[in-house]
């Protein structure tokens, strides 16, 4: 039988128009004179597939790692739903404001591009005073107006900002006019997609010297005008104790604040987990293997389903972990006597 183990990835750094300085410090990486805006932390998507750099799979990327083991890595649920990933992670760094944008989701993506939807959540980690965010409307318009509010550069002016700090969390689902804006460092949950229409990005060019695809119509189409009371995510934050941060159709997320050994027993969640280090350094303990982890701040894991029974080991006086798995757990007698047997099986 082939091992599972928890999954560390080479870096994979991607440099954009907005991009800035920090995620290398903050991954224990060299530094770079180049604009880094995001880290693929946990990535399938074809264009950009992490490669594991711990173990048994080391230089293997992680899309042929899963062939070898699907169900014991995404979990059985997930592999006879998706065949794949249906998650990727990233660490965001905006020092210039990005591109007003939305994505469309899985009837839009799947008629027009062949590909999965994205809805995506954010995670803000740190935040420069007085740093803001776009998240939805706040106030109803037209699809006329949208068009005419692009074309003459005043489509910000209806857009619902948000001044930011560290904890505050987001809920984007395909559909909803979003940008990061600049100061921001943030984790971000998505569906596996590449999918962006940008709506605006004030008519900067790009890396390239040249002014970067609009994609208007587009974004008419996927955009949901619908306005919302409150964008921002509420939950509550208690330590030693694996915080509830949000539950959709898509993925759900938790936020571990610990200051002590943690357990996490996932397995009934039938779902790998994507882990992330927001702050300090963690050790991961499997409880089945008694394989040892270090997750270094900045870092990310992904841990298979079949192995999801572990600890949390904190090795300052403090660490913050965000966990993002797809909750597939049914409390049918049934579905759990057939996990059961496929967990025992192994």
């Amino acid at each position: 039988m082939m091992k599972l183990y928890p999954l560390l990835f080479q870096p994979n750094l991607h440099t954009v128009v907005w991009g800035g300085n920090r995620l290398c410090p903050y991954k224990g990486l060299p530094a770079s004179t180049e604009p880094i805006g995001e880290s693929w932390e946990v990535s399938a998507v074809p264009s950009s597939k992490s490669i594991v750099a711990n173990g048994e799979w080391t230089g293997q990327d992680l899309v042929s790692v899963i062939a070898q083991a699907p169900e014991d890595i995404l979990g059985k649920s997930v592999y006879d739903k998706y065949h794949e990933l249906p998650l990727l992670a990233k660490f965001i760094d905006a020092k210039r404001d990005l591109s007003i944008q939305v994505h469309p989701n899985d009837e839009m993506a799947r008629r027009v591009h062949g590909k999965m939807g994205k809805s995506e959540m954010w995670y803000v980690i740190d935040a420069e005073p007085g740093s803001y965010l776009y998240a939805g409307f706040k106030t109803q318009i037209t699809n006329y107006e949208f068009k005419k509010r692009i074309e003459d550069g005043t489509i910000t002016d209806v857009l619902a900002r948000h001044e930011v700090k560290a904890g505050d969390v987001f809920y984007l689902p395909a559909g909803r006019v979003h940008a990061i804006c600049s100061g921001i460092l943030l984790a971000e949950i998505q569906q596996s997609s590449d999918l962006t229409y940008r709506i605006f990005d004030y008519n900067r060019p790009g890396l390239d010297g040249k002014p970067r695809q609009l994609h208007v119509d587009l974004a008419a189409e996927a955009v949901d005008y619908h306005v919302e009371a409150e964008y921002q995510t509420a939950y509550q934050s208690e330590e030693n104790r694996a915080n509830p941060v949000l539950d959709t159709p898509y993925f759900s997320v938790r936020v571990n604040d610990i200051a002590q050994p943690f357990h996490r027993n996932l397995l009934k969640y039938d779902s790998f987990i994507i882990t992330m280090s927001i702050k300090g350094d963690t050790r991961i303990l499997v409880r089945s293997t008694g394989d040892e982890l270090l997750l270094k701040e900045g870092n990310s894991c992904l841990i298979p389903a079949a192995i999801a029974d572990y600890d949390l080991i904190p090795l300052s006086s403090k660490s913050l972990v965000l966990d993002a798995f797809i909750d597939n757990k049914d409390r049918s007698l049934g579905h759990r006597i057939t996990r059961f047997l496929h967990l025992t099986s192994k």
